[in-house]
Order: structure tokens, then C-alpha cells, then sequence
């Protein structure tokens, strides 16, 4: 099972409701936390959702 490991780089403040959302349901919610993820399209499509708030290291 491929895992891709992302981590909060941006802030939620000033972001929309879903952006917000979205960063909850990948398991982050304060900057500098660290989740690791079943690599599935879902996934994917959350974190190119709110890239922009993401690091994302491929494992």
C-alpha cells in the first residue's frame, strides 16, 4: 500500500469554511502537524484542493 506523508506549512485562518474542511478530514489542523495517507485519488484530490497550505513528501 503506496502513502503519501503532508504537512501543514499554511495557516486555516482567513480560509474558506471547506478549505477548512478539507484540511480537518486530511487530519491537520494547526501548522506544523504531520499525517501520513493511504496514497488514493480522493486523497490526492483534497490535497491539490489546499496545496497551497501543504508540503507533501511521497513515502
Amino acid at each position: 500500500m503506496a502513502t503519501v506523508t503532508v504537512r501543514q506549512t499554511g495557516s486555516p485562518i482567513r480560509r474558506t469554511k471547506d478549505q477548512r474542511a478539507t484540511l480537518a478530514g486530511l487530519g491537520l489542523n494547526k501548522m506544523g502537524r504531520v499525517s501520513t495517507l493511504e496514497d488514493t485519488p480522493s486523497v490526492r484530490g483534497m490535497i491539490d484542493k489546499v496545496k497551497h497550505l501543504l508540503e507533501v513528501v511521497e513515502g
